[in-house]
């Protein structure tokens, strides 16, 4: 039993050496709800985690998140022109959520659901990663302690500004 778990704990950290060996990139979003940004390396494709700060429409303040899967140039979709640094497209699937807190006479509430991601992005020839890309997420709230429909996740259009880790991908 001693050495099952033994086995079973070295493959658990030389798993997460693995996966925590591979970054991608590292930075901000500037839109609707600014944000940080981590993208992690996954074969091909990527792991897209941001956390947000929210403040929507007058209502408070608010911590979210996304995290999604994406695929790199999906449809062996490559964009063709490079000179010095490389364009790819990505677009990925996950989920959102977040809870705006509590601000005098608006009580607080939460938001769940399904996030998209597509967007567009140039690696420069030196650590450098600009994207411009869309991060709607669609599912409920309970605004006004009513649930409904989260309209608030349709306006994720930003400005990214990374850090690249792994160039050449």
């Amino acid at each position: 039993m001693k050495k099952q778990l033994l086995v079973a704990a070295l493959l658990l950290l030389s798993g997460a050496a693995v996966v925590s060996a591979q970054p991608r990139s590292v930075g901000v979003n500037l839109g609707y709800y600014p944000s940080i940004s981590y993208q992690h390396t996954l074969g091909a494709n990527m792991l897209d985690v941001a956390a947000q700060v929210m403040l929507p429409m007058n209502t408070g303040f608010g911590l979210g998140g996304h995290v999604t899967y994406d695929w790199i140039d999906p449809f062996n979709a490559a964009i063709p022109w490079e000179e010095d640094g490389a364009w790819h497209w990505y677009m990925g699937v996950g989920g959102a959520g977040g809870f705006v807190f509590k601000q005098k006479d608006v009580p607080g509430w939460f938001y769940a659901g399904v996030a998209g991601h597509i967007g567009i992005e140039y690696d420069f020839w030196f650590p450098l990663q600009l994207s411009l890309d869309w991060r709607p997420s669609f599912g409920v709230n309970n605004y006004s302690d009513k649930f409904g429909f989260n309209q608030y996740g349709l306006y994720g259009i930003s400005l990214g500004v990374r850090y690249l880790f792994n160039q050449g991908n």
